[in-house]
C-alpha cells in the first residue's frame, strides 16, 4: 500500500480519522478499490518517506461488490464529496447489510444455487417504462431526509462485509462475460416505446418479397404499422436486442408454466370464431369480407408464432411465453368439477412430505428460583434502600452524541427525584379536592432514547406514585408509521396524561397556535413536563407508599402484532419483581457491577436488565443510545474497556458495527466482560454475527464462553438465556437444519442439499422457576413431538399477565392449557404463548428458528420472513438495494398466502441492475426455499414507512401495497409461478348428443325453450298511408301534398337555438333538387351507390331522400374529423372503395377538406369519385321520381365498424324500412302531434333510422341535437327536454356518460335555471351492447332532483343483422333487472341469485321486443335451440331483418350463415338471422299488454368479443369492471388476449408515480374475481383506449396498436 514507511500511530489524529473513514467506506462498498487507493495516497503523501513503492497488491481485504459497484459513477465534485463524507459520517451504513442476516455460508449457498441456473437460459422480458416516469428525482425532494438511519433498528439490514473472510475479487459464478446483461448491445431496452418500433441492434428490415394479401385494397389501413414487419435473419456478429438477451439465465426450475401433462390453454388469438365468418377488418391491413382475418394479416405474421419480428412488444411477449413454458412443480389434479362451490384446486398431499416421528414432548423445567434473604419485597423498596444507604453510588451514566459521558445519575439523586415526581403526580396536578391522577391510572411516558436519565426518573416516579407507566415512542409527525395504532394502545389503556421532558416537548409537532398537534387516532392528552425545576419537593412527613409486590399491574409495555395493531402487555408488580430475581439468578448479577446497555431502555431487554434488574442489584448502567452508535459505532466497546464493565447488553447489529470500525482502535481490552448478552440471539441469523465478532475480538481479550444469546417476547418476557460458561468449557453445539424440513414444521438435520440449510445456535436453558412446552402454532394448543417445530409456551410467575383492556385477545395468549394428542388437557396450569417458534435440543437446550409474526404460510408450508430476507440479501444487493432495507410479508390472494418482497432501491441503481437483482432473488428463493414469489417491488430510497428506530414498518408497508400507495419504481409480478391452486381448465364435452335427446332433456327438466316475441305487427290506423305508400319516397310526397307546412325536423345548435327546420314540403323540394343534380351532374344510373358525407343535420336527411328520388342507393358515412384526418379519413376512403360509390354528396366545407393537402397526406385524393356540393343547387325538378319495382329492392346501405374492428355493410330493403318504421311507431306510439328529441349520431343503425326515416313515416316532429354540440354546452340536451316538454327522447351511452360526469355536481344550478325533467316519460339509450346498468342507474339517481322519473331510463338493442330488436317504448312493463351467478355464466349457464350474493352480476333487460320480432336462444356450435337456463346466441326473425352483407364478391355462404340460417332441430323451417350476441330469455312475473307473462331478453355481450380462457367464456366488460374498482387512479381499462396471454390496458388518471401501484392491484383483482392470471399489464395515459361514436371500446384496435408498439405506454409489466 501507499503507506509503506509511514508509522500510522505517528500521524495527526484527524488524518487517522479520515483514514479510518476511508476504510469504512471501502468495506461498505461506497468507494471502489481504485478510488480508495487514490484518496489514501493523497492523504498520506505529505508523510511518506520516499522509498520505491510497489504496485498495490490485490489480496487486500475487500467486499466482492466493490470491484464493480461504483465503477460507473462519475467522480463527484469536491464539494459534493465533502457533503457525501459528512452525511456518511452520520449514517455509517451505505449499501451495507445488517449482521443480523450475515452468513458467509448462506451467501455461498445462494451463489451456488444461482450458479445452477447458469445452464438454462431464458430471456425474461424487462418491463417497458416511459423515460419520464423513472428519472429518479433527488431523494431529498421525494421524501423527508432519513432522520433515523436505517442502521438503528433490527429490521434495517446491512450488507455483508468481508472483514472476516476475504472474498475472491472476481466471483466467476457471478460475473461471467455474457452472464446477465449483454453489454455489447447499445442502448437500453427501456428507452421510450414511442421512440422506435425497432429494437436496438436489430437489422432494419428491407421491405421486399413481402407476401401480398389476395385482394389488395387501394386504400390504406387506418392504423398503419411504422414498419411492415417481416423476418430478417440476424447476422451472427450482431448483438441481440438488449431485452432479448436481458436476463438470460432465468427460471431454470422455477414453477412457472402450465404443467406438461395438461393441455396448453386454448389459443384465443383467432378473434373470430370459425362459425361467424370474418368481416372487413379495420385496424391493420384492412380486409374485406370473404377473406379470413388470418390471411389478411399475412404481411404481419412472419415468425413462427405469429409475432411481428420488429415489434418490441411482441418480442417481449414471446420471451414471456418462453418463460411460461417451464413446467410448474405441483401438478394440477386431473379433473374439474363443473358446479362445485369450491373453485379452488386443493393440492393433494405429497407422499414424500416429512412427518414428525418422535414421541410427545415432556414439559421442560427450569432450575428452582432460589430465595435470597435480602431480596427486596418490591422493586421500589430496592430503590429506597440504595437511595438511603448507597446514595453516592452511580446508577446511570448517559453519553452525549460524541460518546463522552454527559452526566451520571447516582442512586441518591434517582431516589430523591423519583419521590419528587411521585409527590407532584399525586398532589400537584389538579385542585386540592380534585386530583387528576390517582393510583392505578395509566400514564404515557414520552422520552427520547438519548435521555435515559429523565426516563428512569419518570418510570420510578410512576411506580412510587402507584400509577401505571406506558412507555411509548416520541411522535415525530402526524404521518409517522403506525401512529394511529399507538392511539389505539393509548385508548385501550385509557391514557389521558403524558409525561415528557421540556426539550422533548419543544420538539413535538405543533399547530399554528402553538398547541401540541392532535395525532391521528390518539385520545385527548394532557402533557406534563417532569424536569426537576418543575417538580415540587414533598413535605417532610410525606413518604411514598411501598406495598409488597402484588398482582396489580406495575407497568404496560407496548407491542405491535403482525397486523400492525399496537397492544399493551401488562406486567404485574410481582411478575416484575420475580423476573428481576430470575434474571439475577440466571445471569449471576452481583451488587455494584457495571453494565453497558446499547438497547432501548423503554422496553424489552433494555428495560428488564438495564433499568429494573440493574436497580435491584445496585448495578451501574452505562446507556449508549442509538444516536451515539450512529456517530461512533465502536462506542459501546470503548465503554466496556474504559469502565472495565462486567456485562454488556447488545444486538447483533451492534456486534457488526463494532467489527466494522474496530480498525480505528488498536488498544481495546474486553477481558473484563463476563457476559455479553445478545438480545436477538434467538434470530437464526445471529450465529454468524456472534462468530465473526468473536473472531475479531478474541485477540482483544474476549472469551468465547461469555457470549450469551437469549430468547424473549413481550408476553412471556425472558424465555431462555445461555448462562455464562466456565473458562475452557466446550462451546455449545450448533444445529444444521434442513429448510425444507422446517417448512413442513419438522426438524431434520440437513444432509442432502447444503444450499438450503439453516444453522442455529441454542439460547441456553429455560429461566429459573419456569416450565416450558412446545405446542402446535395453529389450532388447539396440542403438544408437539420431539422432532417437531412449534410455538414455545411458558408457565412462570415472571411473565406478562394480560393485554390491557383487551380480554378476548388475552384469553387466547395468556391462558393457554396445552392438550395431548387426544385433545385432553395435560393439567390445570395456564401457559403464556411466547410467539417464538422452536424446539428443545439435546441437554434441554432451547433452539429458536423464528417468530410467529414472521411466519408466511404458503400452500400449507411455513416459511420465515427473516430467512427470505437473508436469502435476498445474499444476492449481492450492493448495486441495487439502499442500505439493505428489505421487507418481506404475505398477502392473501385467491385462497392462499402469496409472498411479497419490497426493497428500497439505491438512487444510483440502474434499471438493468435492479431488474437483474430482482430476477436473481426470484431464482435464489425458489431454489433455496422452494417457494414462488408473487411480487417483488423496488421503491425509491427512504420511502418505506419506518419504525421509530429506523427499521421498516412491515404492517404499514403491507397496507400501502394493498391500497396502492407504495409507489414502486420497479416491479416484477410472478403470478404464473406461484399461483398453483387454479382449477383445471374446463374440457368442453364433445357434441355427441342428438337433437331429440336435447329436446327430451329440456322437457324432463321442466325447462321451456328460450324464445320470445313482440306483439303482432297488424294493420294500423293509417290504412291509406300503408296501403298506398309502401315506400318512404311515396310517404314523403303524400305528406308534402296533404300536410305541407307540418314541421318534421328542428335542428338545434349548442346554444339551444333553432338553426334550421324542415316542413314536409321543404324536405320534398330539397330532395327533388338533389335528385336532379344527381341525374345531371353525376349522370348516375339507377341502383348505383352514392356516399352521403355530412355533419349531423337536415342536409343529410334531404340528401338521403334525394338519392331515393333519383333511384340510387344512399351510403351514409361519418365525415372525417378536420383535426384528425390521418386517423379518420382512411375509414371514409375505405367505405367509399368497398361500396364502389359512383358519387359523393357533401357540403362545401367537407369538399374542401377532401381535396386538401392534409387529406393528400393520408389518402390518394386524385381518385375520389365525382363530388357534388349540395349547398347551393339550382331549383330544378327531376324528370320523374323513381319508384322501385318491388319492395325487396335495396333502399340503403348501412356501414358500421364493430367493436372487434370489423367494417360491415348491410343491405336494407324498402320492405325492411317500412316494417321497421311501423314497428317503432307502434312501440313508441308515434303520430303527427308528437315530439321526440334525438341526441344520437345519425350514421348507422337505429340512430340513422330515428334521425332520417321515422319522422317521415309517422309524421311526428324530431328535435335533432348533434351530440358534438354537447362538448360546448353540456346541459343542451337536458335543457331542450325541459324547454320543449319532450316526453320521449333517444340518446347514446356517450351522451349519458357526458351528462353524468359533467353535470353530476351541477343539479342545483340546473334546478335554479328551471330545468325540469318530470315531462320525460321514456329516455331510451340506443346501443348494440349489454345495458350499462351502473351508468343508467347513476344517471337516474343524479337527475332525480330535476324531476326525472326513476322508471324513465331504458335501453334499446340492435345488431348488424337487425337494426332494432328491442326498444322499451311507452307501454308494457318496466325493464327488469336480474342477478346472475358469474361462475355459471362462464359455463354458458344462467343461474339467478339474490342481490348482493358473492360473484353476482346485475343485468338489465335490453328493452321490450319490437312488434313483429321473434327471438330464440341458440347454441352457437350445434345450432340447436336452448333451454331458458342457458346462455346462447340471440337469433332473430322479423320483417325488418337486413337482406344481407354488402360485399364485392357476394359471399353467398356467409349470407346464408348469418341472414338465412335454420335451426338444426326443433323448427327447421323458419329463417333466422344470427345477431352475434350472447343472451338469454327469462319469463318474468310481469304481465304484458295482452295479459300474458312477459318474456324478457337479456343481452350479455358480443360473441366476437368473448375471451375463451381455461375452457371458460369470459366477457371483457366483467373483467374491466373489476379492474376499475381496484384503485382510484384507474380511469378506464380494456382487456384482450394475445397468444394465450391476457393483456390488460388501464388508463391512469392519477400521477405517474401511481402507475406501478396498479400492477399488483390489477393482477390481484382479476385473480380473485375471475380466477385468471393477467399476463401483461399496460398502463397508459387517459384517452388512449379507442372508443367509437356509440361509446363502445374498440378493443381490437387497441390490441393492434399495442402489438405495433404505438401506445406510448407509461409502463408495461410482463407478469411471469
Amino acid at each position: 500500500m501507499a503507506d509503506r514507511g509511514v508509522e500510522l500511530s505517528a500521524l495527526p489524529k484527524e488524518v487517522r480519522d479520515q483514514l479510518a473513514e476511508l476504510d469504512l467506506e471501502l468495506s461498505e462498498g461506497d468507494i471502489t478499490q481504485k478510488g480508495y487507493e487514490k484518496k489514501r495516497t493523497k492523504l498520506l503523501a505529505p508523510y511518506i518517506i520516499h522509498t520505491p513503492v510497489e504496485p498495490p497488491t490485490r489480496n487486500n481485504v475487500q467486499p466482492p461488490a466493490s470491484s464493480y459497484s461504483s465503477s460507473h459513477r462519475p467522480p463527484p465534485s469536491s464539494a459534493s464529496r465533502y457533503r457525501e463524507r459528512r452525511s456518511r459520517r452520520t449514517h455509517r451504513s451505505g449499501g451495507t447489510r445488517d449482521d443480523r442476516y450475515r452468513s458467509d455460508i448462506h451467501s455461498e449457498a445462494v451463489q451456488a444455487a444461482l450458479a445452477k441456473h447458469k445452464e438454462e437460459k431464458i430471456a425474461l422480458p424487462m418491463p417497458t417504462k416511459r423515460r419520464s416516469t423513472y428519472v429518479p428525482s433527488p431523494i431529498e425532494t421525494r421524501t423527508p431526509p432519513d432522520s433515523s438511519s436505517a442502521s438503528e433498528d433490527e429490521t434495517s439490514v446491512r450488507r455483508q462485509s468481508s472483514v472476516v473472510v476475504p472474498a475472491p475479487l472476481f466471483n466467476p459464478s457471478l460475473q461471467g462475460p455474457d452472464c446477465w446483461i449483454n453489454r455489447s448491445a447499445q442502448g437500453s431496452s427501456t428507452s421510450s416505446s414511442a421512440s422506435s418500433t425497432l429494437s436496438h441492434g436489430e437489422a432494419k428490415p428491407q421491405p421486399h418479397n413481402q407476401p401480398q394479401p389476395q385482394y389488395k385494397p387501394q386504400y390504406q389501413p387506418l392504423y398503419k404499422p411504422q414498419y411492415q414487419p417481416h423476418y430478417q435473419p440476424q447476422p451472427q456478429h450482431e448483438p441481440a436486442p438488449p431485452h432479448a438477451a436481458a436476463i438470460t439465465d432465468l427460471m431454470a426450475n422455477s414453477r412457472i408454466a402450465p404443467p406438461e401433462n395438461s393441455a396448453p390453454p386454448p389459443d384465443v388469438t383467432a378473434v373470430v370464431p370459425p362459425a361467424r365468418g370474418p368481416r372487413v377488418d379495420l385496424p391493420s391491413n384492412a380486409t374485406v369480407r370473404g377473406m379470413s382475418r388470418g390471411q389478411s394479416r399475412s404481411s404481419m405474421m412472419e415468425t413462427a408464432d405469429g409475432v411481428p419480428v420488429n415489434s418490441r412488444v411482441s418480442t417481449k411477449i414471446q420471451q414471456l411465453l418462453n418463460t411460461l413454458k417451464r413446467p410448474k412443480r405441483p401438478p394440477l389434479s386431473e379433473f374439474f368439477t363443473d358446479d362445485s362451490e369450491e373453485i379452488v384446486e386443493v393440492p393433494q398431499p405429497d407422499p414424500n412430505t416429512p412427518k414428525p416421528e418422535g414421541r410427545q414432548i415432556i414439559p421442560v423445567k427450569g432450575e428452582p428460583l432460589g430465595v435470597v434473604s435480602n431480596w427486596p419485597p418490591a422493586l421500589q423498596a430496592a430503590l429506597a434502600r440504595w437511595g438511603a444507604t448507597q446514595g453516592k453510588s452511580p446508577a446511570l451514566t448517559a453519553l452525549d452524541i460524541t460518546g463522552k459521558p454527559l452526566y451520571t445519575l447516582t442512586y441518591g439523586k434517582l431516589w430523591s427525584r423519583s419521590v419528587k415526581l411521585a409527590y407532584t403526580l399525586l398532589n400537584k396536578l389538579g385542585t386540592k379536592n380534585e386530583q387528576i391522577l390517582k393510583p392505578g391510572d395509566r400514564v404515557a411516558l414520552v422520552y427520547p432514547n438519548s435521555d435515559p436519565g429523565m426516563f428512569w426518573v419518570a418510570f420510578y416516579g410512576c411506580l412510587l406514585a402507584e400509577v401505571i407507566p406506558v412507555p411509548i415512542e416520541v411522535p415525530l409527525s402526524r404521518k409517522d408509521a403506525g401512529i394511529s395504532q399507538v392511539g389505539f394502545l393509548l385508548g385501550s389503556c385509557g391514557v389521558g396524561l403524558a409525561l415528557t421532558s421540556e426539550i422533548c416537548l419543544k420538539g413535538l409537532p405543533k399547530t399554528p397556535t402553538g398547541e401540541i398537534m392532535q395525532f391521528k387516532g390518539w385520545p385527548r392528552m394532557k402533557w406534563v413536563i417532569t424536569d426537576s425545576k418543575y417538580l415540587t419537593k414533598p413535605s417532610k412527613d410525606w413518604q411514598p407508599h411501598i406495598p409488597t409486590a402484588n398482582t396489580d399491574p406495575a407497568y404496560i409495555e407496548y407491542k405491535a402484532n403482525k397486523e400492525g395493531t399496537v397492544v399493551g402487555v401488562a406486567v404485574s408488580k410481582v411478575a416484575m419483581l420475580t423476573h428481576c430475581q430470575a434474571l439475577t439468578q440466571a445471569c449471576n448479577y452481583c451488587e455494584g457491577e457495571t453494565l453497558v446497555n446499547v438497547l432501548d431502555c423503554k422496553k424489552n431487554m433494555g428495560l428488564w436488565h438495564g433499568v429494573l434488574t440493574a436497580v435491584m442489584n445496585r448495578i451501574h448502567t452505562i446507556s449508549v443510545p442509538y444516536a451515539v452508535m450512529k456517530a461512533c459505532p465502536l462506542s459501546w466497546v470503548q465503554r466496556v474497556h474504559i469502565h472495565k464493565a462486567r456485562l454488556a447488553l447488545v444486538k447483533c447489529r451492534d456486534l457488526h458495527w463494532a467489527m466494522m470500525a474496530h480498525r480505528e482502535q488498536r488498544d481495546i481490552s474486553l477481558v473484563s466482560l463476563r457476559m455479553l448478552i445478545v438480545a436477538d440471539g434467538a434470530n437464526p441469523w445471529s450465529v454468524s454475527s456472534c462468530d465473526a465478532f468473536l473472531n475479531v475480538f478474541q485477540s482483544h481479550g474476549l472469551k468465547p464462553e461469555v457470549i450469551c444469546p437469549c430468547a424473549t417476547s413481550p408476553e412471556a418476557m425472558t424465555v431462555a438465556i445461555r448462562r455464562p460458561g466456565l473458562p475452557g468449557a466446550p462451546l455449545p453445539a450448533r444445529a444444521v437444519l434442513s429448510l425444507g424440513g422446517l417448512s413442513h414444521g419438522v426438524i431434520r438435520v440437513n444432509t442432502e442439499d447444503k444450499n438450503s440449510a439453516l444453522t442455529v445456535q441454542d439460547v441456553g436453558h429455560v429461566m429459573p422457576g419456569a416450565l416450558m412446552c412446545i405446542v402446535k402454532p395453529d389450532g388447539p394448543p396440542q403438544l408437539c413431538k420431539t422432532d417437531e417445530i412449534g410455538e414455545i409456551i411458558i408457565n412462570s410467575r415472571a411473565g406478562g399477565t394480560m393485554y390491557y383492556g383487551l380480554p378476548g385477545l388475552t384469553k387466547n395468549t395468556f391462558e393457554v392449557i396445552p392438550v395431548n394428542a387426544n385433545g385432553v388437557p395435560i393439567g390445570e396450569i395456564p401457559f403464556v404463548r411466547s410467539g417464538l417458534l422452536g424446539f428443545v435440543g439435546p441437554g434441554s437446550l432451547i433452539f429458536v428458528v423464528g417468530k410467529i409474526e414472521g411466519l408466511l404460510q404458503v400452500s400449507g408450508r411455513r416459511h420465515n420472513a427473516d430467512d427470505l430476507v437473508a436469502t435476498a440479501l445474499a444476492v449481492e444487493p450492493v448495486k441495487t438495494v439502499y442500505r439493505g432495507r428489505i421487507a418481506v410479508f404475505s398477502v392473501t390472494v385467491f385462497y392462499d398466502e402469496r409472498v411479497v418482497i419490497v426493497a428500497e432501491q439505491r438512487p444510483d441503481a440502474s434499471e438493468e441492475d435492479s431488474f437483474q437483482w430482482m430476477s436473481r432473488v426470484l431464482q435464489a428463493i425458489d431454489s433455496i426455499h422452494q417457494v414462488g414469489l408473487y411480487c417483488l417491488a423496488l421503491v425509491p430510497a427512504n420511502t418505506l414507512p419506518k419504525t421509530p428506530l429506523g427499521g421498516i414498518h412491515i404492517s404499514d408497508t403491507k397496507q400501502f401495497f394493498l391500497e396502492g400507495n407504495l409507489h414502486p419504481c420497479n416491479i416484477l409480478m410472478c403470478p404464473h409461478t406461484c399461483v398453483t391452486n387454479l382449477p383445471k381448465p374446463r374440457q368442453k364435452q364433445p357434441v355427441g348428443v342428438g337433437p331429440a335427446s336435447v329436446m327430451v332433456g329440456n322437457l324432463v327438466a321442466g325447462k321451456r325453450i328460450a324464445q320470445a316475441a313482440g306483439r303482432e305487427l297488424g294493420m294500423i290506423d293509417d290504412q291509406d298511408l300503408v296501403r298506398k305508400h309502401q315506400y318512404l319516397t311515396e310517404a314523403l310526397q303524400w305528406r308534402a301534398q296533404t300536410d305541407a307546412d307540418h314541421v318534421l325536423y328542428v335542428l338545434l345548435n349548442a346554444k339551444g337555438v333553432v338553426v334550421s327546420t324542415a316542413t314536409c314540403i321543404q324536405l320534398h323540394k330539397r330532395a327533388e333538387k338533389i335528385a336532379a343534380a344527381l341525374m345531371e351532374k353525376g349522370s348516375i344510373n339507377t341502383g348505383e351507390n352514392v356516399v352521403l358525407l355530412y355533419p349531423p343535420g337536415i342536409d343529410l336527411i334531404a340528401s338521403f331522400y334525394g338519392c331515393l328520388y333519383a333511384g340510387c342507393v344512399p351510403v351514409n358515412v361519418r365525415p372525417p374529423h378536420p383535426q384528425n384526418l390521418a386517423a379518420t379519413l382512411p375509414t371514409v376512403r375505405m367505405i367509399i372503395d368497398v361500396s364502389k360509390a359512383a358519387c359523393i354528396l357533401t357540403s362545401q366545407n367537407l369538399m374542401r377538406i377532401l381535396r386538401s393537402k392534409e387529406a393528400a397526406a393520408s389518402v390518394n385524393i386524385k381518385t375520389w369519385p365525382t363530388i357534388i356540393d349540395t349547398d347551393d343547387l339550382p331549383r330544378r325538378r327531376p324528370p320523374q321520381i323513381y319508384k322501385p319495382p318491388t319492395a325487396e329492392m335495396i333502399a340503403y346501405l348501412d356501414f358500421s365498424v364493430s367493436t372487434t374492428g370489423m367494417l360491415t355493410g348491410v343491405k336494407i330493403s324498402h320492405a325492411a324500412v317500412s316494417a321497421l318504421c311501423r314497428s317503432i311507431k307502434l312501440q313508441c306510439e308515434l303520430y303527427s302531434s308528437r315530439q321526440i328529441a334525438i341526441c344520437l349520431d345519425p350514421y348507422c343503425g337505429l340512430g340513422f333510422v330515428l334521425w332520417c326515416l321515422a319522422s317521415v313515416y309517422s309524421g311526428h316532429q324530431s328535435i335533432l341535437i348533434p351530440p358534438f354540440e354537447l362538448e360546448s354546452c353540456l346541459s343542451l340536451w337536458l335543457s331542450t327536454l325541459s324547454q320543449y316538454r319532450v316526453r320521449d327522447t333517444f340518446c347514446s351511452y356517450s351522451v349519458m356518460e357526458f351528462c353524468t360526469k359533467g353535470l353530476g355536481t351541477q343539479t342545483e344550478l340546473l334546478k335554479a335555471r328551471g330545468v325540469n325533467l318530470s315531462c320525460v316519460r321514456s329516455c331510451v339509450v340506443v346501443a348494440e351492447e349489454r345495458p350499462r346498468l351502473a351508468l343508467t342507474h347513476s344517471f337516474s339517481k343524479l337527475f332525480k332532483d330535476l324531476g326525472l322519473s326513476t322508471r324513465a331510463v331504458s335501453t334499446a338493442f340492435g345488431s348488424r343483422v337487425n337494426l332494432a330488436v328491442c326498444l322499451q317504448g311507452t307501454t308494457g312493463p318496466d325493464p327488469c333487472t336480474v342477478y346472475v351467478d358469474m361462475k355459471s355464466l362462464r359455463h354458458d349457464r344462467v343461474r339467478l341469485v339474490e342481490r348482493g350474493a358473492p360473484q353476482s352480476l346485475p343485468l338489465m333487460e335490453s328493452g321490450k321486443i319490437l312488434p313483429g320480432v321473434r327471438v330464440i336462444i341458440v347454441n352457437p356450435e350445434t345450432r340447436g335451440p336452448l333451454g331458458d337456463s342457458h346462455l346462447g346466441e340471440v337469433w332473430v326473425n322479423s320483417p325488418h331483418n337486413a337482406s344481407g352483407y354488402y360485399t364485392i364478391y357476394g359471399e353467398e355462404s356467409l349470407q346464408a350463415d348469418h341472414f338465412n340460417t335454420k335451426l338444426s332441430f326443433g323448427d327447421p323451417q323458419t329463417l333466422w338471422a344470427r345477431t352475434g350476441y350472447l343472451g338469454f330469455v327469462k319469463r318474468t312475473e310481469l304481465l304484458d299488454a295482452s295479459g300474458d307473462r312477459h318474456d324478457a331478453l337479456f343481452v350479455v355481450g358480443s360473441l366476437d368479443e368473448t375471451l375463451e380462457l381455461r375452457g371458460l367464456r369470459y366477457h371483457p366488460i366483467d373483467i374491466e369492471t373489476s379492474v376499475s374498482r381496484a384503485h382510484r387512479s384507474i380511469a378506464e381499462s380494456a382487456v384482450f388476449t394475445w397468444t394465450n396471454l391476457l393483456v390488460l390496458v388501464s388508463e391512469l388518471c392519477g400521477s405517474e408515480q401511481d402507475a406501478l401501484d396498479l400492477v399488483p392491484l390489477i393482477t390481484n383483482v382479476v385473480l380473485e374475481e375471475h380466477h385468471l392470471i393477467v399476463g401483461v399489464v399496460v398502463i397508459v395515459d387517459p384517452g388512449v383506449i379507442p372508443i367509437n361514436s356509440r361509446g363502445e371500446k374498440q378493443r381490437m384496435h387497441l390490441r393492434d396498436s399495442f402489438l405495433a408498439d404505438q401506445l406510448d405506454p407509461i409502463y408495461v409489466a410482463y407478469n411471469m
